[in-house]
């Protein structure tokens, strides 16, 4: 391997290599300062955080994913990670970046890679500057020229009559528009004088039909239905009718 010639030998190094090229990887590390020669077998005795440099001509299928951990962990923070002699450069290069290095790069089948210069699991606060509240007004995105409607112009007459008084009063006893049997407080006359008069009464609170089949038409209603002559409707819904509707025929 060319390149650890041009290695500082001041670096502690770190060689990962098969049992016969022990020997020569010895001789040609002999001006550095610190440096060792192992064997995948004797990887696990090696001190973490004890070298600068981790070089290695091991095939890739060595490469598994306990001894990238390893390597990462024998590496100082910032340290490199040398391997030649790689055929699958895609497989390892994915390991590497999979297993914690950064800045992995690939040459004629030689990888660098990069341990990072922080710890694993280490966490660090963010200090985010402070926004003020976003508000939003409408009038900053209006054109002059665009016209708007005026609020006042959607509501009709009838929107703007007060409801009757008399029409908002309910029995004590029942709690609702409906006269209890031994009515006492008028009610009972107020609404036998608003069928006289024609005003629209809410059905909700009518007794329920006796055959229970009113709701679904003409053709089911007898001749003093107060339904009679109105669409069929969903049982339980609400329906309006004017005051003379509920008078009997007959």
């Amino acid at each position: 391997m060319d390149f650890i010639k041009q290695l500082p030998k001041s670096n502690s190094l770190l060689v990962l290599c098969s049992e016969s090229d022990l020997e020569g990887f010895k001789k040609e590390t002999n001006e550095f300062d610190k440096a060792i020669i192992t064997t995948l077998k004797n990887l696990s005795s090696i001190q973490n955080d004890s070298a600068n440099v981790v070089v290695s001509n091991l095939p890739e299928k060595e490469f598994n994913k306990e001894t990238l951990k390893k390597l990462l962990n024998i590496l100082k923070p910032g340290g490199e990670l040398f391997l030649s002699q790689q055929t699958n450069v895609e497989r390892i290069k994915f390991e590497l970046i999979t297993n914690g290095f950064m800045n992995v790069e690939v040459t004629e089948g030689n990888i660098r890679a990069v341990k990072p210069t922080f710890q694993v699991g280490s966490s660090a606060s963010l200090v985010l500057p402070k926004r003020a509240p976003g508000v939003w007004k409408i009038d900053d995105s209006l054109d002059e020229d665009i016209e708007t409607i005026d609020p006042d112009d959607l509501l009709d007459e009838d929107d703007l009559k007060k409801p009757d008084p008399t029409s908002l009063r309910v029995c004590g006893t029942t709690g609702k528009r409906k006269a209890c049997k031994d009515c006492s407080c008028g009610l009972a006359e107020e609404l036998k004088a608003e069928v006289k008069t024609g005003k629209i009464i809410d059905t909700v609170d009518n007794p329920k039909s006796s055959c229970g089949s009113c709701y679904l038409g003409d053709a089911f209603r007898c001749a003093s239905c107060p339904y009679l002559g109105m669409p069929a409707f969903k049982p339980g819904e609400k329906i309006q009718l004017m005051g003379n509707q509920l008078q009997a025929d007959l």
